[in-house]
């Protein structure tokens, strides 16, 4: 019984603890997020979509070029508030591009090591971003193999996996905090229809689904949240079925979006519709729209906006007005010799002149015709 009594503990020197770098990176991610949070949100017009408004939130825009920017920023913020990134720490991600991108930015302004390891499929182009920030790349031969590697490089480095497919649900603050959803809402204010009818997006992680849908719940908005999943992806087939063990043995042909197993931060209860898109539609989709801008848009803003379409279809058909709101993920200026590539497409079998023709005779007349291949 003695053995069980409790002593009071003897008086004695008290740690002191250091947290000026961490307050010092929290002051230079936030003036990040003060800078470029507010996306501008396009209103482009077609005159076959009667009584329905297009809205595009311009996530490529921000400093590092995609909507990843922001899952960036918060990926930093989770690890330095959970104590797991200070001063010198050895930063590790699995990444398609567009996320390592935005890491290897904040590691540079945080004077931090950063490695991203990604499929070799990788585009150069992104390839010499991640460099030109300062990180390293680590290639792998197949999709499905990042997470193990990437967990491995920071076990042997003893770094922190930063790992954006398990956190960025839960290093995103979905009530509001100046959050995409936020600022799409807010800027809708003022417009025809200020509450869409729909929010339409892709998935990579999940995070930004999970975010938005979360939002409309918390603030009882009307609005649904519609999913628009690429071939080779699990996501569609685990919505349909409940399946959380789908895997898929290829890695999507649309960078950034589309995974082959279910992401942690996939969230299917707060997603309202999905719906599969062939890569020939996402990428006659990306040439439609980045005609229409003026400027490039890339493969996953493709699959958005294909998505978009199908919906706003339904709406003509129900003869219903509103307005829809999807995302310009990055720039098309990435994929110059890739999905920009007459050779590329045909090399990879992709012929996208079908669902250009179906895309322009809706988006001018508002006549929808599947394309039959």
């Amino acid at each position: 019984m003695a053995d069980n009594i409790v002593t009071c503990p003897e008086l004695g020197p008290l740690p002191v603890v250091d947290r000026e770098w961490a307050h010092d990176a929290i002051k230079l991610l936030e003036g990040d997020g003060r800078r470029s949070a507010d996306t501008h949100l396009v209103k482009p017009t077609f005159s076959g979509l009667q009584g329905i408004s297009v809205y595009l939130k311009d996530e490529s825009t921000h400093p590092t070029g995609s909507l990843k920017h922001r899952l960036a920023r918060s990926l930093f913020l989770y690890g330095i508030c959970n104590g797991r990134i200070s001063q010198g720490t050895n930063l590790v991600e699995a990444s398609s591009g567009s996320t390592a991108v935005s890491e290897a930015y904040f590691a540079q302004i945080l004077g931090l090591p950063f490695i991203a390891v990604m499929p070799r499929s990788t585009s150069a182009a992104k390839i010499s971003a991640i460099e030109r920030f300062g990180g390293r790349c680590h290639f792998v031969e197949r999709a499905a193999d990042v997470y193990d590697v990437a967990a491995a490089v920071a076990a042997e480095t003893g770094g922190h996996y930063l790992d954006q497919f398990t956190n960025a649900e839960r290093a995103t603050d979905w009530r509001g905090n100046n959050n995409i959803a936020e600022s799409i809402f807010n800027q809708m204010q003022g417009e025809s229809h200020p509450v869409p009818d729909w929010v339409v997006m892709s998935a990579g992680t999940g995070g930004t689904s999970a975010t938005i849908g979360r939002y409309i719940r918390y603030k009882s908005l009307r609005t649904q949240l519609c999913v628009v999943d690429v071939e080779h992806s699990a996501f569609y087939e685990s919505y349909k079925t409940g399946n959380v063990d789908v895997t898929r043995p290829q890695g999507s042909r649309i960078e950034g979006i589309g995974r082959p197993r279910v992401e942690p931060s996939f969230i299917p209860s707060v997603i309202d519709h999905m719906i599969r898109i062939p890569d020939a539609a996402s990428l006659a989709a990306m040439h439609v729209l980045s005609d229409r801008l003026f400027r490039k848009v890339g493969g996953s803003t493709g699959t958005n906006f294909f998505g978009l379409c199908f919906i706003a279809a339904n709406m003509l058909r129900d003869k219903r007005q509103g307005s829809l709101v999807s995302l310009i993920c990055d720039s098309g200026d990435r994929y110059s010799a890739t999905y920009f590539n007459r050779a590329w497409l045909k090399e990879h079998g992709l012929n996208i002149d079908p669902y250009r023709e179906m895309l322009e005779r809706f988006l001018d007349t508002g006549d929808y015709r599947c394309v039959n291949q």
